[in-house]
């Protein structure tokens, strides 16, 4: 049996967020391969997110970024309870989601919130730039577009700007604090201003 020590246990802990005994669990089952015990502490953790989806969130915070005075985001994100809103690790969250919406400006909050005419637009763009190239082709480029359309312009699709991998989404960012908090988070709602931006009932000044 490999022998896991105190230190390496610990560093998994820091890492992941997991308690103690899941960090050595998770050692243990992956035969002290640290990257392989991340992975098994992953797989957990979105199980347990995955439970937790259908829970009432209702508390939470309202939170903001402004960058120089010229580019605000106010945005609520909630949780279930008052205690986990006050935590160090919900408040560093909100604020990462505040300043990742500051850096991409994006659209809409997820793909569910995407019109269907919005989307229909998309295709009829994708599809006249392939014309010619056999229908089964043809779909398989429009899926792939339209996917890059969503994870450039819906948050929670987009690839979360401080991960040094660039590799998770907002939702991953998301899904991890709530298998470490143990509560369901959901982003709710933001607004962003650039100043000096015009609005859409704004006529362009000449």
């Amino acid at each position: 049996m490999t022998e896991i020590s105190a230190a390496v246990v610990k560093d998994l802990r820091e890492k992941t967020g997991a308690g103690m005994m899941e960090c050595k669990k998770a050692l243990t089952d992956a035969g002290g391969d640290f990257e392989k015990a991340i992975d098994i502490l992953r797989q957990k953790g979105l199980a347990s997110a995955a439970k937790k989806a259908s829970r009432s969130a209702s508390q939470g915070l309202i939170g903001s970024y402004i960058h120089m005075d010229k580019l605000g985001v106010m945005l609520e994100v909630n949780c279930e309870t008052d205690f986990v809103a006050r935590t160090d690790d919900f408040q560093s969250l909100v604020k990462d989601i505040a300043m990742h919406i500051a850096a991409t400006n994006p659209t809409y909050l997820s793909r569910e919130d995407v019109s269907p005419d919005v989307i229909a637009r998309e295709k009829d763009i994708y599809r006249a730039q392939v014309i010619g190239k056999p229908e089964q082709v043809v779909e398989k480029i429009l899926d792939g577009k339209l996917e890059k359309f969503y994870t450039d312009t819906c948050l929670v699709d987009q690839i979360f700007v401080k991960d040094p991998d660039g590799k998770k989404k907002v939702r991953d960012i998301v899904t991890e604090k709530i298998a470490k908090l143990g509560e369901n988070i959901v982003i709710r709602r933001f607004v962003r201003f650039h100043l000096g931006e015009t609005l859409p009932s704004e006529p362009k000044s000449c």
